[in-house]
């Protein structure tokens, strides 16, 4: 299947959306990679969280919680101030198939830091039949939480 690449670079606390909904959701996506690397790495020593979700955020958070159901992807970059050290760890659930937008938050949990962080990003288009839209579908509508 053809995979679809996306990058850009993000200012600290900063929400991005990537659309890929359709009109008739029959297009989903899998992660098959992604990679995080600061603007400038030899400059600071960030520790940089950059999260992927399944529905819009309104908030960017330092917190990673595997049990919340719109998380699909989480990276973690930290290095110390000489660049001597960099660390990346990258945690994709690529079982998950999604049809619909995604929101990625960033945030540079090192107080005073403050760097931009770049992303690459590959999807992997897959074909739905209607069963895979609907549960695709379903499973983004019930991740969204009541405002109230």
């Amino acid at each position: 299947m053809p995979i679809k690449t996306f990058r850009g670079m993000m200012a600290d606390g900063a929400i991005d959306i990537i659309n890929l909904h359709t009109n008739s959701g029959s297009t989903g996506y899998q992660i098959k990679r992604l990679e995080v690397i600061t603007e400038s790495p030899a400059d600071t020593a960030p520790e940089a969280i950059l999260k992927i979700y399944s529905v819009a955020q309104t908030t960017v958070t330092a917190k990673i919680d595997f049990s919340d159901q719109s998380l699909i992807a989480a990276a973690f970059y930290n290095q110390d101030a000489t660049a001597a050290n960099i660390v990346s760890r990258v945690i994709v659930f690529d079982n998950m198939i999604i049809n619909q937008d995604i929101y990625l938050t960033y945030i540079d949990d090192n107080t005073g830091s403050a760097t931009n962080l770049n992303y690459y990003l590959e999807l992997e288009q897959v074909n739905l039949n209607l069963n895979e839209n609907t549960v695709a579908t379903l499973k983004d509508i019930r991740n969204i939480t009541d405002p109230s």
